[in-house]
């Protein structure tokens, strides 16, 4: 089923972040439709009658609305993208955060990339002539039919391990985000520890690691297709969300298994983040 497109004019795509420095958004909505996304909030100030993963919005005028925005933003740097894959499918049509991040580079910014896509590859080009760019990617299972069921349009996630391939050998600092890490299915050490290795294999410079957690919406996704595909592991989604006892067990012990997989592969001073 193909999305709703819905071209609109933004007064601004630079926004400050609560991750620090700037967030680049030249999309809302996402057509890669992961089971598990924390952006289904932004249906609150974007009201669709379609269920997320199904509709994009276009700011179809990102570049012109940035350069006004550049003339007076102080220099520092910007997380592409934080509501939505920058590099999901419509970029490749419409280019808008090649646009974007071409001008963020020529007004001295630094570019932050995380994406699921391999469409990012077409870009290196541009990134690696500043050096001023990091390209990370998000894996949340090394298993590929476990990755279609949860982020159905997605690259594969051997696309994506290329792309740190790439990205390392343009020169570019590279960094992968394992997560969300899903009960019962990823969290496991046999897991952690595949995970950890294709990240030592890679020689990714840094990592972060993050649970599942419940945010608004999330859970209306995430229930049916566990209910549906993994009926045993039902009560203990709704203990790892709802419970918070057993949530706080759940991420001690997640924390230390990620971080004894890191270890297991020298990869404990590049941990920057976990559960």
């Amino acid at each position: 089923m193909e999305p709703v497109i819905r071209e609109v004019v933004a007064k601004t795509v630079l926004n400050r972040s609560s991750l620090g420095g700037y967030s680049l958004n030249c999309y809302v909505g996402c057509r890669h439709a992961c089971v598990y996304c924390y952006a289904r909030y932004m249906q609150r100030f974007h009201p669709h009658p379609e269920s997320w993963g199904s509709f994009v919005d276009v700011k179809v005028n990102a570049p012109e609305a940035l350069v006004k925005q550049l003339r007076r933003a102080q220099p520092g740097s910007v997380f592409v993208s934080s509501a939505c894959d920058a590099y999901q499918p419509l970029e490749r049509e419409l280019r808008l955060t090649r646009a974007c991040v071409e001008m963020l580079m020529r007004y001295g910014f630094e570019v932050h990339v995380l994406t699921k896509s391999a469409l990012v590859l077409d870009d290196i080009p541009i990134y690696s002539k500043t050096r001023r760019a990091r390209i990370a990617v998000t894996i949340t299972s090394p298993d590929e039919s476990v990755a279609r069921l949860w982020e159905p349009h997605a690259s594969p996630v051997a696309r994506r391990l290329d792309v740190l391939r790439q990205a390392k050998a343009a020169g570019l600092p590279t960094a992968v985000m394992f997560g969300p890490l899903l009960p019962g299915i990823s969290d496991d050490d046999a897991t952690l520890d595949s995970l950890m290795k294709s990240a030592a294999d890679l020689d990714v410079d840094s990592l972060w690691t993050d649970a599942l957690n419940l945010r608004p919406k999330v859970w209306q996704s995430v229930g049916p297709l566990v209910s549906k595909r993994y009926p045993a592991l039902l009560p203990l989604y709704k203990n790892v969300l709802f419970n918070a006892a057993f949530r706080e067990d759940y991420l001690a012990g997640l924390a230390a298994r990620i971080r004894a997989a890191a270890a297991r592969h020298n990869l404990l001073p590049r941990l920057e983040g976990c559960p």
